[in-house]
């Protein structure tokens, strides 16, 4: 006989359980036991208790609302998916559950059996998917730690030894340190990539599932908002992994240097038109080359693969309507690149650490990203035999800007 799936309902309205009730025993097969949880209090301390596979969380809780609730429950400990009930179907909405810790959310009284399934459904699988995340990190952290205890002891009896071993045990302590800083590493790739997939993994789920909803003509600017919201998750995905992809082709020395000879103020020029129409609103490029040369002779794939990045950061820390400086330079003895923003800068504590791989600025928590790029442009330009350096004041902008030796 097949488990039944346990349902907490939290809404404070007896009307809207006995509705819920109603809906889910519609559910082919009604595989669903479903209580009922009318206040937040009653609700958290039955969610310690994880005696429920789901919680389906009104938006409306009397003094309280769902979203704290289900925050509240996530700082707890609580790994449950939850789906947040709201009375409307908005964008706004619909970020603040995916932050809070939802897996998904339903507008009371539009939702059928079927959507309700499935919701449940999906919530279920997509919280086992991020459980065994969590899982293989903690597995891994376990192992690395096993591995540094034993790597301790060796340090530990070596200590006994005579001073000839003194090189050997140098070694070890490096090994031992490195092994710390790839386990450091490794822990947060896990956690930024759990956090990274599943906010647009989310969003895409939400938008397919609300496109079906609109089936008249009036309802195409809708539809085509959901598209939209799918399309730009898709390519925040296809950004995260490329990052991710770089940096593990870097680390195994897959990269290579291959200069060639071109025009540098053309294939700028190129760049910049291809990253204007792919920046914000009322965003505008300036471009410009200063010097009589313009051939160079660089490696063109990594450079194109510097400036689309240093171009995309300009535009994503700052507002609509800003300007972004692109400007090349080549004198006698280097080549230049700069990339000026006007953007919100880089917090004088943080610029230390700028180029350390998933480091992410204070100011930048809300805005979407692995910090893995910076990381990547610095690796790419020492491949390149060049210098990274930059300038930035908070609430004024940065320039980036890149030297190599002028060898022609």
């Amino acid at each position: 006989m097949p488990h039944k799936i346990k349902v907490l309902l939290v809404d404070d309205d007896e009307d809207d359980f006995i509705i819920t009730r109603d809906i889910m025993e519609d559910i082919p097969g009604r595989n669903y036991n479903l209580d009922w949880s009318s206040s937040f209090t009653n609700a958290l301390e039955q969610i310690k208790q994880d005696k429920h596979d789901i919680y389906l969380v009104d938006y409306h809780l009397g003094a309280h609302n769902g979203l704290e609730l289900i925050t509240k429950a996530v700082e707890e400990g609580s790994m449950a998916p939850f789906i947040l009930l709201t009375g409307q179907s908005d964008l706004e909405t619909d970020e603040k559950a995916m932050r809070a810790g939802a897996l998904d959310y339903l507008v009371k009284g539009t939702f059928n059996p079927f959507d309700l399934e499935r919701a449940i459904r999906y919530s279920i699988e997509h919280a086992k998917s991020l459980a065994e995340i969590q899982k293989l990190n903690t597995e891994l952290e376990q192992r690395v730690q096993e591995r540094t205890q034993e790597l301790a002891e060796a340090i530990r009896k070596l200590e006994h030894t005579n001073r000839s071993l003194f090189e050997a045990q140098q070694k070890i302590r490096k090994a031992l340190q490195k092994e710390k800083e790839l386990n450091e590493l490794k822990s947060r790739f896990v956690t930024i990539a759990s956090h990274e997939f599943r906010t647009p993994l989310s969003t895409v789920l939400s938008s397919a599932s609300l496109i079906g909803k609109y089936k008249d003509t009036e309802d195409d600017e809708k539809r085509q908002k959901h598209v939209e919201r799918i399309k730009s998750s898709v390519s925040n995905l296809t950004t995260i992994l490329n990052d991710f992809l770089s940096i593990s082709r870097i680390e195994e020395g897959k990269i290579y240097n291959v200069p060639t000879s071109f025009d540098l103020a053309a294939f700028a020029a190129e760049v910049a038109d291809e990253m204007q129409s792919q920046i914000k609103l009322g965003q505008q490029i300036h471009y410009k080359h200063l010097g009589e040369q313009v051939t160079v002779n660089l490696d063109k794939q990594l450079l194109k693969n510097i400036c689309l990045n240093l171009l995309s950061n300009a535009s994503k820390y700052s507002g609509e309507g800003k300007n972004i400086y692109f400007t090349t330079e080549i004198s006698p003895d280097k080549i230049q690149l700069m990339v000026q923003d006007e953007g919100i800068g880089i917090p004088k504590a943080d610029q230390e650490h700028l180029f350390t791989p998933f480091f992410r600025a204070h100011n930048v928590t809300n805005i979407q990203g692995t910090g893995l790029g910076l990381n990547i442009v610095k690796k790419y330009v020492e491949i390149m035999k060049g210098t990274l350096q930059f300038e930035s004041e908070p609430e004024k902008g940065t320039t980036f800007i890149i030297t190599f030796p002028n060898k022609a």
